[in-house]
């Protein structure tokens, strides 16, 4: 392996690392889908342009897409605690 001799617990430390970043990398993906779902929101609801005041239409759909928001960030939670918990044992 590259001429280095790597004990248990580098390895462990390195597969550690290792875990460490590909939940960040999800974080990061996950931050990025939050920022796309929040434009196709706000372009679907907002078809018209910001106004002074929102229509019942405009609410009812901004409602909706702060629900769906909340559904996914929970179930996109409950995913990150299991991957943390297996990771753990």
């Amino acid at each position: 392996m590259d001429g280095f001799d790597f004990n248990s617990s580098e390895k462990a430390d390195a597969s550690e690392l290792q875990r460490m970043i590909a939940i960040e990398q999800q974080k990061a993906q996950f931050q990025a889908q939050v920022h796309n779902f929040t434009e196709v929101c706000w372009d679907k609801c907002m078809d018209g342009g910001p106004s002074s005041k929102l229509d019942s239409r405009t609410e009812i759909c901004l409602v909706n897409c702060v629900d769906r928001f909340i559904d996914t960030t929970l179930s996109i939670t409950n995913r990150f605690t299991q991957m943390v918990q297996k990771g753990a044992h």
